[in-house]
């Protein structure tokens, strides 16, 4: 049985319920217009996987502190400056089957609004002297901003190897999930090895998670992502570099013209999708994801047994489990 979030949360119930808080007062604007779409955006919030990956690492680590909530708030703040600049480029309605900000507000104003919970994130920190974290996740946003860029340049061409799909979707989806238990990690008071341990371990877990995600694309989703998507988009995700790398030319030559002309129609996609279950790309992807998350729980050993670290090794079999 997958167990829910809400079974997962149990021992940060409290401290998810006081993040929510802080959280409102830290996005808090005396203009009007900006305070409007700051509640709009805290009232759609997800199911707070970033928040939790932050405050299990801390207590996993020492303790959840004042400094651990600000952790979160920063990473959330930034992360968020990120979507709603994301929507602009992709020019995208809707984010998490809600209204983007930039379809109820428009470009003009959703990018002043990224750069306002940017530069609310950067100031909560330095106020503090979290140095340390501002480091942490600031190098996060520039992977995460450098894995788009590379996605893009390499999408062009549809010529991507096993390696760079790993590099991608290190720096696009690991480095974000990795900075939130580094800085669990460091507001608990850990050492640098130690720190480095979770990072290392949450970038396992991003992987793991980013891999989940691309399965969905071939029907394993109960409801959320539609079928085939990522092929509509010519994005090259793993099920599908797996297979082309195990075909005959010809018949990669083929695939690639489907995706590449012809992935507006729905027959070519179910097709380049049976050609992808028929060569073993789902069997192997699931093996890939099932060996970074099994590589991930081991990091944990040395740290002592808890209800954090439970939890934390539960949210790990989640990301690998769930079913959207």
């Amino acid at each position: 049985m997958t167990l829910s979030i809400k079974d997962i949360q149990a021992p940060i119930q409290d401290v998810m319920a006081n993040f929510e808080g802080k959280f409102r007062s830290f996005m808090k604007s005396d203009v009007f217009l900006l305070d409007k779409i700051m509640n709009y955006i805290v009232k759609r919030k997800g199911k707070q996987m970033r928040p939790m990956f932050v405050f299990l690492s801390a207590g996993t680590g020492g303790e959840i502190n004042e400094m651990a909530y600000r952790g979160a708030a920063l990473i959330e703040l930034l992360h968020t400056a990120t979507l709603v600049h994301d929507d602009v480029v992709d020019d995208s309605n809707y984010r998490r089957g809600f209204f983007s900000i930039n379809a109820l507000w428009k470009n003009k104003i959703a990018v002043l609004v990224g750069d306002y919970l940017l530069s609310r994130g950067l100031l909560l920190s330095i106020d503090n002297e979290d140095f340390e974290q501002l480091k942490i996740v600031s190098n996060a946003v520039r992977e995460m901003s450098e894995g788009e860029l590379l996605q893009i340049a390499k999408a062009r061409r549809l010529d991507i190897t096993e390696e760079v799909y790993y590099d991608i979707i290190r720096q696009k989806t690991a480095s974000l999930i990795a900075s939130c238990c580094a800085v669990g990690a460091s507001a608990a008071g850990l050492n640098k090895e130690q720190i480095s341990m979770f990072r290392e371990f949450g970038e396992k877990v991003g992987m793991a998670f980013q891999i989940k995600d691309d399965l969905f694309d071939y029907g394993t989703a109960e409801i959320g992502k539609p079928l085939g998507i990522d092929i509509k988009e010519k994005k090259m995700t793993l099920p599908l570099i797996y297979a082309l790398n195990h075909a005959k030319r010809s018949e990669k030559r083929h695939i690639i013209n489907l995706v590449k002309n012809k992935s507006h129609k729905s027959a070519k996609v179910k097709e380049v999708i049976a050609f992808v279950k028929d060569s073993g790309g789902i069997e192997y992807s699931n093996e890939v994801m099932r060996r970074y998350s099994n590589e991930a729980i081991a990091l944990m050993n040395d740290f002592p047994e808890s209800d954090y670290k439970t939890s934390l090794i539960q949210l790990v079999q989640f990301t690998i489990e769930r079913k959207k």
